[in-house]
């Protein structure tokens, strides 16, 4: 068996490629099923489908390294055809990993050591969803199955012996973290979110980690804040009501797309006035600004941009990289560990096949002596036969093949049965009771 890990990722190429090479996830089923059915070298099949990366995983019959180019060629032929792009673009944008890269590659993509983010815990969910779904398709086998698992278990020993996933080193998080260091307790305190995408989103995650009871979220359309208020069991309003809502902000952090402010210095200074001067703390995240540089200049109000938030950044993007020199060990060990079963689990097929062989000619030697006996032949001279036929049947192939290996030059095959049959010690052990025996006569 040959392991084979193909795929495209941020690194790779950029997202007008990505977005041509995902799989939407209601079809991916269907999809696996289409790939063991157009490709026969490929025996099963996982696909993991982010806005980041595709990669498929497969096994595919062989396990030399010819077998695995030609699966990995016949892999983007088909995405080529299934996704309706230039087979040369995905060849340009691609990376093949095979065997033990593969599985490497693997275990480092589940623990977010080849994340746009360095060590984001959400790929390893994405990871266990994939395998989810080609379980249910019935494409994963003893095979990936057994090398899914694996990379789930060094993942996890990833995230719980390094501090990898510790020091999260997104904007948003620098956001709260500050926002700390002003309030003491959380649990008294109301945010005013504006905006209502994905960093605001990850925002609120981290305030509601953080304890925070009450958040408002601002955002040009409605429907859009009340679906992200929803998770958080926030408020939702529109922009135009900011001015209303700000005095009950003790925190305020805004990401939004707007090419204007949409907080001014005059509508700050009448929300402190109704707050009598009690500090509001805010960070505004977008580019270009969401709130007027000039509302840092009052004096009860702590004002932050991205710049300001880098210095955070950095100390933890360092941070992750100490621990992630870390997670590389973690996960040569578990390369091994998991090559090791691999190889393991060959030997027990080897020995399943050698004991069925061996015991198919003893059937075939007892049944030729079974007749004989039946026919009243003397039985001292029938077990004599069956013993001799059955050590000949025995020997012939493997005495054929030494034979073969001799005249060939290969010694290390007699090396190798020397020490599978242990006949080194058997002579050792012959010598050493005759000469005993002979001690014995000469006594």
């Amino acid at each position: 068996m040959g392991i084979l890990a193909l795929g495209i990722n941020h690194k790779t190429a950029p997202v007008a490629v990505r977005e041509k090479v995902s799989f939407d996830p209601a079809t991916m089923q269907d999809v696996l099923q289409q790939v063991l059915q157009t490709l026969s070298l490929v025996t099963e099949v996982s696909i993991l489908s982010t806005c980041n990366r595709t990669e498929v995983y497969c096994s595919h019959s062989d396990d030399c390294e010819e077998a695995g180019k030609v699966a990995g060629s016949a892999i983007l032929s088909w995405l080529s055809q299934h996704h309706g792009i230039d087979e040369q673009v995905l060849i340009d944008s691609s990376y093949t990993h095979h065997d033990n890269d593969a599985v490497q590659h693997m275990m480092r993509v589940a623990s977010g050591l080849d994340s746009l983010v360095l060590g984001e815990p959400q790929i390893l969910g994405q990871f266990k969803s994939a395998f989810a779904v080609s379980q249910q398709a019935g494409t994963t086998g003893s095979n990936l199955g057994r090398l899914f698992r694996q990379t789930f278990s060094v993942a996890k020993d990833v995230r719980t012996n390094t501090a990898i996933g510790q020091n999260p080193v997104s904007v948003a998080f620098a956001a709260v973290s500050m926002a700390k260091h002003i309030f003491s307790d959380f649990s008294k305190s109301t945010a005013l979110l504006i905006g209502a995408g994905e960093t605001i989103d990850l925002v609120a995650k981290h305030l509601k980690d953080a304890g925070i009871q009450q958040i408002i979220v601002a955002n040009r359309t409605l429907a859009r804040a009340q679906k992200l208020a929803e998770q958080f069991h926030a408020e939702a309003v529109l922009l135009e009501d900011i001015a209303q809502e700000l005095p009950r902000a003790d925190i305020v952090i805004s990401s939004t797309a707007s090419p204007l402010p949409i907080l001014g210095k005059g509508t700050v200074e009448r929300a402190l006035k109704k707050r009598r001067h009690s500090p509001i703390f805010m960070v505004d995240i977008a580019v270009p600004r969401d709130i007027e540089e000039e509302v840092g200049e009052l004096n009860d109000v702590f004002l932050y941009t991205v710049d300001d938030l880098k210095d955070i950044i950095e100390e933890n993007v360092k941070s992750r990289q100490d621990a992630a020199k870390q997670a590389e060990q973690l996960i040569v060990s578990g390369v091994e560990r998991f090559m090791r079963e691999l190889r393991s689990l060959d030997v027990v097929s080897t020995v399943t096949s050698l004991r069925g062989h061996v015991e198919s000619l003893r059937d075939e030697c007892l049944t030729k002596a079974r007749k004989q006996l039946a026919n009243g032949d003397d039985p001292a001279k029938v077990l004599q036969q069956f013993a001799h036929t059955y050590t000949n049947k025995i020997l012939h192939t493997p005495t054929k093949q030494m034979r073969q290996a001799g005249a060939e030059g290969q010694l290390e095959v007699m090396d190798w049965v020397q020490e599978l049959f242990q006949l080194s010690s058997s002579e050792e052990t012959n010598t050493n009771e005759t000469e005993k025996k002979e001690k014995n006569k000469a006594t």
